[in-house]
């Protein structure tokens, strides 16, 4: 099947053996590998690095961000590159709200191909990612909405929004 999405400079495929584990109840769930959490729904992910200011700077945004696409057919989540006591620790009582993917090895940062956090990322059903954003460029993060609306018949959000930080370059990924 073919989607009308910005196509990314380089085709990203998920290696089908990465697993996500689950954030629940302040400990660790049972992780799968990523083609199981695709089987219905795409994921859109905010990937975010509970140690750095970038992160703690948009996290409102990128749950207002997240909860306009809650009810389309993604399984929106929040990806956070720590164990599960600092994912629970930063994002308190967001863990109740969403999907929480711990990602302590950023084995799955790496395998989006993300240089910068925070990071807004659409993962097709095939595991293919269908757009990214890195660090908060506004139009961007919209053109990353917007793939994820024309891929679900749903209403894509304008950004930047009220209360939203200024645009800024992420820290980087992977140390």
């Amino acid at each position: 099947m073919t989607y009308p999405l910005p196509v990314a400079d380089t085709e990203v495929k998920l290696p089908t053996d990465l697993v996500l584990t689950p954030l629940q109840n302040g400990a660790l769930g049972k992780g799968r590998p990523v083609m199981e959490w695709l089987t219905t729904f795409h994921l859109a992910s905010v990937v975010l690095d509970p140690y750095t200011n970038e992160s703690s700077w948009i996290l409102r945004t990128a749950t207002r961000v997240l909860e306009e696409f809650r009810g389309c057919d993604v399984r929106i989540n929040l990806i956070v590159t720590a164990g599960a006591a600092d994912a629970a620790a930063f994002l308190g009582p967001l863990t109740e709200k969403f999907l929480v993917f711990c990602d302590p090895d950023r084995s799955a940062v790496k395998a989006l191909g993300l240089t910068e956090l925070p990071a807004f990322v659409l993962t097709q059903v095939d595991g293919v990612v269908g757009a990214k954003a890195e660090g908060w460029n506004p139009e961007e993060w919209e053109k990353v909405a917007d793939a994820i609306a024309a891929i679900t018949k749903w209403s894509s959000i304008e950004l930047p929004g009220a209360g939203d930080p200024v645009p800024f370059r992420g820290s980087p990924a992977l140390g």
